[in-house]
């Protein structure tokens, strides 16, 4: 005890010597924190995470027969806790590579300097569909909820509730498919509904070049702060619609920086880097 003491005493004085020390110690704890958790979550769902829950289960009755002074029972258990371990990584080798193995792409995702947020995979699922259909003529309308819920809109769609991706939505716009017509409807990271009916503007200033797909963006942008991208089945034609604005013709390059911008920063007024980006309007 007077051991104890003493050690606690020279940790404690060293501590006031060095204040720098608190910070190291404290980092030390976090590091051995996040290394565990982030083992653990590795391991989750596999055998070998049973299997540890079992060793830590077992120590513990380990420790529960010496308090008690069952010699005997914790003698073969020393002995099965020595010898257990070499047989553990021989049963369980697959499932410890495994392991190692999704812990081992877990840092190299931390270590990467450039990791997408959901923002970032959805202007890039947004981008590859587009451009994907848009040089093959498949009409598409993209409604992206804002601030403003869309859900008397939703609710006339087909439920998806499904992952944001490229492929999904270019198969839903595929023509003569059963999604095909109508809006489909991305709320926060999913999509939640496909063929849904969006309200038609009755703006008579929009040019009769301009159809059903077209109006219905530009009607949902007079109602909504909803981002609204289209693709015209006649020409091809990217066009976007936000807040009563009604931008034509953009090129897929156009279309990954208007997108970026739109969902890098929500301080700056979106309308009026809309003139400055393209320097028109139509209406």
């Amino acid at each position: 005890m007077r051991n104890l003491m003493a050690i606690d005493a020279n940790f404690w004085a060293s501590l006031v010597e060095n204040p720098w020390m608190i910070v190291v110690h404290i980092l030390d704890i976090l590091i051995v924190a996040y290394l565990i958790y982030r083992l653990i979550k590795a391991l989750a769902g596999t055998k070998i995470m049973s299997l540890i829950q079992g060793v830590i289960l077992f120590i513990l009755l380990r420790f529960v027969a010496e308090l008690i002074g069952f010699t005997t029972i914790t003698y073969l258990m020393n002995q099965v806790i020595t010898y257990g371990v070499i047989a553990g990584v021989v049963i369980f080798a697959p499932e410890i590579r495994t392991g190692l193995e999704k812990f081992g792409r877990t840092t190299q995702v931390f270590l990467q300097t450039q990791h997408m947020s959901d923002e970032e995979k959805l202007v890039q699922a947004l981008v590859n569909s587009v451009a994907y259909m848009s040089p093959r003529k498949i009409g598409a309308l993209i409604a992206i909820e804002q601030t403003q819920t869309l859900q008397e809109y939703i609710s006339t769609g087909i439920k998806l509730d499904a992952d944001v991706s490229s492929q999904l939505l270019i198969n839903i716009f595929i023509p003569n498919t059963p999604l095909h017509d109508g809006a489909v409807i991305i709320q926060g990271n999913k999509i939640a509904t496909a063929c849904s009916y969006l309200p038609l503007s009755e703006s008579k200033a929009i040019s009769k070049e301009f159809g059903t797909r077209h109006r219905a963006a530009i009607g949902l942008s007079e109602n909504s702060d909803a981002l609204t991208i289209v693709v015209s089945e006649e020409t091809g034609a990217i066009s976007i619609t936000y807040k009563g604005e009604f931008i034509h013709d953009l090129s897929k390059e156009n279309l990954k920086v208007f997108l970026s911008r739109h969902f890098a920063s929500e301080k700056v007024s979106k309308t009026a880097w809309y003139h400055r980006f393209l320097g028109r309007r139509e209406k």
